[in-house]
């Protein structure tokens, strides 16, 4: 357990330096899965190692070994962590865990707040042109979802370009991309090394939206110049929280419709996807060593509890909880 319990969190750091990068080579849907599995796993992951070391802490309080019926002496020599390390990973999955509440209520709140602002826009169809000279065009997620666009937007785009804005926003609402969203959001809350994928999954999504008008219009050219205008366009007027067709990092979004669609790549998922490997089986590993650990603390409390052989305690205190795991205990050990 010493060792594998710290792996998820450096699988965390790695995947959290080099998943950005890597996501902006790959094309941008299995990007997007891609990015909110690792987040998942090593939030997973990061949750689970530290409640592991805390564990080694919480369990050498006297009232606890005595509630779980095992013996403090053994613990500490079956796990020898640090006080102080297991007293941080306490107090780092508590604020954790409190950050992940908060995020999770405000997340609630904006998809409350989104599907009362659909039922309250005018018409009844998935487009919504309000009139409004302020250039704004967005995506509001809901049951179904709509798109809102002003009227000062329209005027600034032609045709063309109108139909590749409206093909991008329906590429949000058709892929749900909200949802995306708030899986970094809540992972990033309870582990703050996964904030970078926050940032990397906006602006792949806006890539994502971007090829698959790009395939409905059918010409790349097109919806660059829409991306670009409307971005132009809105410069200087606050970004709503939903997702928008000026969201992201413009110029490298023009840079990447002006050239041809992405390769795909299966060298960087394959990566990845051992690394999540690899954060899965040592999480799985520290868990069965801690496991092991309890057991054979509990082992140890029967032994000092039933005394020398031969001692009247011993046979006062024939069956039990104590002598269940003295039996659990040696059957582990037979089949090791």
């Amino acid at each position: 357990m010493l060792i594998s319990v710290y792996i998820p969190f450096v699988v965390t750091a790695v995947l959290a330096a080099l998943g950005p990068r890597l996501a902006r080579r790959l094309p941008p849907r299995p990007a997007a899965w891609a990015l909110a599995c690792a987040a998942l796993v090593t939030a997973i992951g990061w949750t689970g190692s530290l409640a592991l070391l805390a564990f080694t802490g919480v369990a050498q309080v006297p009232e606890v070994a005595a509630e779980g019926r095992w013996s403090v002496a053994a613990l500490r020599a079956e796990d020898p962590v640090y006080r102080i390390v297991a007293a941080a990973s306490t107090l780092v999955l508590l604020v954790g865990v409190v950050s992940l509440v908060v995020a999770a209520v405000r997340q609630v709140r904006h998809l409350v707040r989104a599907r009362r602002e659909c039922v309250q826009l005018p018409g009844d169809t998935q487009l919504a042109v309000v009139d409004d000279d302020v250039p704004l065009a967005f995506a509001l997620p809901g049951a179904p979802g709509r798109i809102v666009v002003s009227r000062g937007m329209l005027r600034c785009l032609g045709h063309a370009e109108r139909e590749a804005l409206l093909a991008h926003e329906r590429a949000h609402l058709r892929g749900r991309h909200h949802l995306f969203q708030s899986v970094w959001r809540l992972t990033a809350a309870l582990n703050p090394l996964l904030r970078p994928l926050v940032a990397a999954g906006g602006f792949v999504l806006e890539r994502w939206a971007d090829e698959e008008a790009a395939e409905r219009v059918g010409d790349r050219r097109v919806v660059a110049h829409a991306v670009g205008r409307a971005a132009l366009a809105s410069a200087g007027v606050p970004r709503p929280v939903a997702l928008a067709v000026t969201g992201g990092a413009v110029p490298q979004r023009v840079r990447a419709l002006l050239a041809p669609p992405p390769v795909r790549r299966s060298l960087p998922l394959v990566t990845g996807g051992l690394l999540l490997a690899v954060c899965c089986a040592s999480l799985a590993n520290a868990a069965s060593d801690s496991d092991h650990m309890v057991d054979s603390a509990q082992w140890a409390q029967c032994v000092v509890q039933a005394g020398p052989a031969g001692s009247p305690m011993r046979h006062r205190h024939p069956s039990g909880p104590c002598c269940g795991g003295h039996e659990r205990h040696k059957r582990r050990e037979h089949r090791l």
